[in-house]
């Protein structure tokens, strides 16, 4: 679909559009006056969402915050709704042997990262619930949840797409907005990954090194420089994976594949013997088929100092 069609049908969805806010503010009304249930927590919960649909960076925020309070001495939780896995009743404890067909990629990315206990459900009030009962942490990050209003929260943190904002400024299905971008006045931080906002804290996605799937072993970020690579991505934003491979001298052959995308061995054949670089995301749906020709790129996040002194001392 070119742009001006893609435009011309933005336009025809709008009335659609329309109904998704009213519901969506009136939803968000009848949690604010208790007409629909919110439940509580003596537990800290700490969200981690945004106010579109798409790639935003969240799950590296929720990584980079695991990480920092464990240095706090926290014990630290993670609750996810497991979008794109197969478990669908009660809670499931993910650890980096789950079957990540039962958890979802980013669940089991964190848990494989971060090594603390991410509980997935449906149900992310009951998620956060089960982790403080049975492995009594004293933190709860959720991975996404800023609209799941039944799940009480302390603090809540919303992360923009620094490039892509808040794009045709339409809401679902017409545009990418699941509530009003007046909704961040509300949050307590707004984190911008990819660039400078005024009242934002910045954070940018670095590359670290490159890990071969198969051996774990460990390559420099020029070490694929000016070679021919096959670039993989099943994510929200594949264009910013691949822009990062050309920023190291790449030579990228893109193949770009729908966010949360089930990878089967096949998908991954191709009539030469080049390298094949992943993100991160993708590389916990490869592991079980991987050859010695598969490489992730480990990436850190490079956030604003303040906001971390910031949000400890909220919480």
């Amino acid at each position: 679909m070119d742009l001006n069609t893609r435009g011309i049908a933005n336009y025809c969805l709008w009335p659609v559009s329309l109904v998704f806010y009213v519901l969506s503010a009136l939803r968000r009304l009848l949690y604010r006056w208790g007409v629909l249930q919110v439940h509580g927590f003596k537990t800290p919960v700490v969200v981690v969402g945004n106010i579109t649909v798409g790639g935003s960076g969240k799950t590296p925020v929720v990584i980079k915050l695991v990480k920092y309070f464990k240095q706090q001495k926290k014990r630290v939780g993670v609750v996810s709704r497991g979008y794109g896995g197969a478990h669908a009743q009660g809670s499931l404890l993910v650890d980096e042997h789950t079957s990540v067909a039962l958890s979802g990629d980013e669940a089991l990315l964190i848990a494989t990262l971060t090594s603390v206990p991410v509980m997935v459900n449906k149900d992310r009030a009951k998620a956060v619930n089960d982790l403080i009962s049975q492995h009594h942490v004293d933190l709860v990050i959720s991975d996404d949840g800023l609209q799941h209003y039944a799940m009480g929260r302390a603090i809540e943190i919303a992360v923009v797409d620094g490039h892509r904002r808040f794009g045709n400024g339409f809401f679902l299905p017409a545009g990418p907005l699941r509530e009003a971008v007046s909704r961040l006045s509300t949050v307590d931080f707004v984190v911008n990954n990819g660039s400078v906002f005024p009242g934002e804290f910045s954070a940018q996605i670095q590359p670290s090194y490159f890990v071969n799937l198969v051996t774990g072993e460990q390559k420099p970020l020029d070490f694929f420089s000016q070679q021919i690579c096959h670039g993989v991505a099943g994510i929200g934003h594949p264009e910013r994976f691949f822009k990062t491979l050309d920023q190291l001298d790449i030579k990228v052959q893109k193949h770009a594949f729908k966010d949360h995308y089930s990878y089967q061995a096949k998908d991954l054949e191709f009539d030469d013997n080049h390298p094949i670089i992943m993100s991160a995301k993708d590389w916990v749906k490869c592991r079980d088929f991987a050859n010695d020709k598969m490489y992730y790129l480990a990436t850190d996040l490079n956030i604003d100092k303040d906001f971390l002194t910031n949000l400890a001392a909220k919480i």
